[in-house]
């Protein structure tokens, strides 16, 4: 069992910054390709971004949120990071961090753990 906490969600003014993070307990976190989703009101949950398990290759999702959100791991301390900046009204959702062995699982929207979610609202 892998547990994933996320944590520092908020209300942010559009144009701000958030880093969310997501705590993992349990098996080898290491060894777990990492990711982040998010589920706007209304909405189907969507791939954000992900990372493999040594940080050496991240992807992000097709929408063009590269230029706006990092993702990163730091493996010694069993967390990731979602760096968020020039955020925007439609930025606001739930973000949840997944986690799998399978890369591709990740990248197809899917993941063997998942954390409570995070809520994120952006104000225009």
């Amino acid at each position: 069992q892998v547990q994933l906490v996320e944590s520092g969600g908020g209300l942010v003014q559009a144009g701000g910054s958030l880093r969310l993070s997501c705590a993992a307990s349990g098996r080898t976190f290491s060894n777990y390709a990492m990711g982040w989703f998010r589920q706007a009101p209304g909405k189907e949950r969507e791939f954000v971004a992900a990372i493999t398990w040594s940080g050496g290759s991240t992807y992000y999702a097709n929408s063009g949120l590269q230029g706006r959100f990092t993702i990163s791991r730091d493996n010694a301390k069993n967390t990731i990071y979602l760096q968020m900046n020039s955020l925007k009204p439609e930025d606001t959702a739930v973000y949840y961090c997944a986690a799998d062995s399978v890369l591709r699982t990740l990248l197809g929207g899917g993941a063997h753990y998942w954390g409570q979610g995070t809520q994120v609202t952006v104000s225009s």
